[in-house]
């Protein structure tokens, strides 16, 4: 509240008033004559604001920062007008406009008036022709990229804002800091306008000055020539420069603003960072001045001196790089250090990577872009290709060299343990014999490593034979990625966590909002609804429509709490999506459970609170396995894929006595196929 009070919150607080009768008095002062000393005083009071808008113009970061200046160089621009023309009326009429035009042009004219003179012309060509000119050209550039410039801008805003990278406020900020910019350009060019036109009357003013004053000391005055031609030069001169030094200011303050880029720095520092960035330079140039100072003709000391100054500039720098880089080494040292030092970093220790994979040496060809490898392109496809066939979102796979594997050798790891390895063999192809090879090859013997079939390593050149020949022909890179995406969704299950299930079902609630409201955590947790999805892609199921899943655990929840129920329930709303996974031209080929062993499955059902399990005795057990073992190579050898079909209150049961001894075994139930489909039943599993 004090600050308020001081003279300078009163003097801003009517800082409009006073604008006001400045531009009055600026106008009043074009009509009614000044004494020499106030006329004085305003002379003295223009230098002063030029030199202000200078040093505010060099220390200002951004242009906006300036906004007021174009109004600033318009009444500037008239002030120096209405001097020009008080100080003209006091010249012609007494032949004296003030002490401190008089000053202005001993000290320039130094008795000679046309040596002053050509001085003054000099300096009025020097702001007309290149300062202001220049400054009018860059104002009129900016304003129209400027202009050019906003719907992109605009657009841009949007984007982020769509994407939530930034807030309405911050857009709304944004928005209203471009439409300054454009505002503040465009005036800067028409502002622009004035300093030119100020420079032009000066000019004019000059020589009206000397031929009236000359004419007006001849005639009216008795001098003679040369006493009226260096009374007026001086005065004029004088005059002239009171005015145009000012005017030079303000036209190279203008210069400044609207040629200033983007910064976080005001000119002077920008200015040092970026012209002593680089000690290389002062070396180069101290050279080529030594040079200079060597060779006869050209005077030594002025360039031996300017060759040492830089060269210890350049030194300077170098030393002073030095330093900082040490320094910033030290610093970064001590920080590490003082990381390792704090306990809570020990936490960061115990993360472990949902998924890895770590390679040979020899492998990085495979990973590094420099090399033409490709892996990481092949990575993200196998994510975005297991989202679309199971609905999974897979997380970021950390690939990462390891020395302790032998150099081909690559290992697949979940949470930190290895689940799976494989070789490779680079600029090698994998043949693989799909049972319709005429002519056999020569390679080195492997196995595929996702599905294990027998397979050869051949040479590039054998590539083109070997495809001929009928085998399945595919790169180290396909090999690899094969194997991974094999990896991921028998692993699908132990992949998918709560944080994972959380963010589909928020992906749901954007559309669907009420199926989520109803379930998530009235009738569910997170945890439920992870379990029933994990039941699915164990049997790889896709989860991939989250709606039909959730609507049906909406309705059945209410009745049961069990997850393995209620993944049957979704299996059956799931019927269409499973069936048409194993039809073939509308037939189902599978085999059939036989009535009998379905009562004795049901009936060794024993339930507790950790779930359901099947009591069955080892003898029948051991009978049902081997039934199922020659039903099985019964459909391998006829080249179908082994589907077992149960009823419905016992698939769930069949498959857990058979997950371990057929682990990729397919059971479904009648409930999960279509009318219309046919079933083909090519055998019975009994006992």
């Amino acid at each position: 509240m004090a600050a308020q009070s001081t003279p300078f919150a009163k003097l801003t607080k009517h800082s409009d008033i006073l604008v006001a009768l400045a531009i009055i008095t600026i106008v009043v002062m074009m009509v009614i004559p000044l004494p020499a000393e106030v006329l004085d005083l305003f002379l003295t009071l223009n230098i002063t604001i030029a030199l202000t808008v200078v040093m505010v113009a060099i220390y200002n970061v951004e242009p906006l920062d300036f906004s007021v200046f174009p109004s600033l160089l318009l009444m500037t621009t008239l002030f120096r007008l209405a001097l020009n023309v008080s100080s003209t009326r006091l010249i012609l009429l007494n032949g004296y406009a003030g002490d401190v035009i008089l000053s202005f042009g001993n000290f320039v004219v130094g008795g000679n008036a046309i040596v002053g003179f050509i001085m003054f012309v000099i300096l009025i060509i020097i702001q007309f022709i290149v300062i202001t000119r220049g400054a009018e050209r860059v104002a009129e550039v900016a304003a129209r990229f400027t202009l050019d410039a906003m719907p992109g801008k605009q657009m841009s805003i949007d984007a982020d804002l769509n994407a939530g990278l930034i807030q309405d406020s911050e857009a709304k900020a944004r928005r209203i800091k471009i439409q300054r910019e454009a505002d503040f350009f465009g005036a800067m060019d028409g502002a622009s306008k004035f300093v030119k036109g100020d420079a032009i009357a000066a000019i004019i003013i000059i020589v009206i000055n000397i031929v009236g004053g000359f004419i007006i000391g001849m005639v009216q005055l008795n001098l003679s020539v040369t006493q009226a031609l260096q009374q007026y030069t001086l005065l004029t001169v004088g005059e002239g420069l009171v005015n145009q030094i000012p005017a030079l200011l303000i036209s190279t303050a203008t210069g400044l603003v609207v040629t200033r880029a983007a910064s976080s720095e005001s000119l002077g520092v920008d200015l040092s960072r970026q012209l002593l960035s680089n000690d290389r330079v002062f070396f180069i140039v101290a050279g080529v001045l030594a040079f200079f100072a060597i060779i006869p003709g050209l005077p030594g000391i002025p360039f031996g001196l300017l060759s040492a100054l830089l060269f210890g500039i350049g030194y300077m720098l170098r030393n002073s790089k030095q330093t900082v880089a040490q320094a910033e080494v030290t610093k970064q040292e001590e920080k590490e250090l003082e990381d390792v030092r704090k306990p809570e970093n020990i936490v960061s220790l115990l993360h472990v990577d949902p998924m890895e994979l770590e390679i040979g040496y020899s492998l990085i060809p495979l990973v590094d872009i420099g090399q033409g490898g490709d892996l990481l392109d092949r990575v993200v496809m196998i994510r975005r290709q297991c989202a679309l066939d199971l609905g999974l979102i897979v997380p970021t796979i950390r690939i990462r060299d390891n020395i302790q594997l032998k150099p081909s050798v690559y290992v697949i790891k979940l949470k930190g343990v290895e689940i799976a390895r494989g070789e490779l063999l680079l600029e090698h192809y994998m043949a693989m014999n799909a049972g319709n090879v005429y002519e056999e090859i020569s390679g080195i013997e492997t196995k595929e490593p996702a599905f294990g079939l027998p397979a050869l390593w051949i040479q590039e050149a054998d590539r083109e034979k070997a495809e001929l020949a009928g085998y399945t022909v595919v790169d180290t890179v396909s090999v690899l990625a094969t194997h991974l995406t094999e990896i991921i969704k028998c692993h699908a299950a132990e992949i998918l966590g709560r944080q994972e299930v959380q963010t589909l079902v928020e992906a749901v609630k954007e559309k669907n909002p009420a199926v989520v409201e109803e379930l998530v955590p009235n009738l569910l947790a997170y945890g439920d609804i992870q379990k029933v999805l994990a039941n699915l892609l164990r049997e790889r199921i896709s989860i991939r429509d989250m709606v039909t899943i959730l609507e049906t655990l909406a309705d059945y929840a209410a009745l049961t709490k069990d997850t393995e129920v209620l993944t049957e329930y979704v299996r059956h709303a799931l019927a269409r999506n499973i069936c048409n996974s194993f039809v073939v031209n509308n037939t189902l080929t599978c085999i059939t459970v036989d009535p009998t062993l379905e009562n004795t499955i049901s009936g060794a059902v024993q339930r507790s609170e950790q779930g359901s399990f099947v009591a069955l005795d080892p003898n029948k057990m051991k009978e049902l396995i081997n039934s199922l073992t020659v039903e099985i190579s019964k459909m391998t050898d006829l080249g179908y894929q082994p589907i077992v079909l149960t009823s419905p209150a016992v698939r769930l049961y069949f498959r857990k006595v058979t997950e371990r001894a057929a682990p990729s075994l397919i059971v479904l139930s009648y409930a999960e196929i279509e009318p219309r489909v046919e079933i083909q039943a090519l055998g019975m599993v009994k006992i």
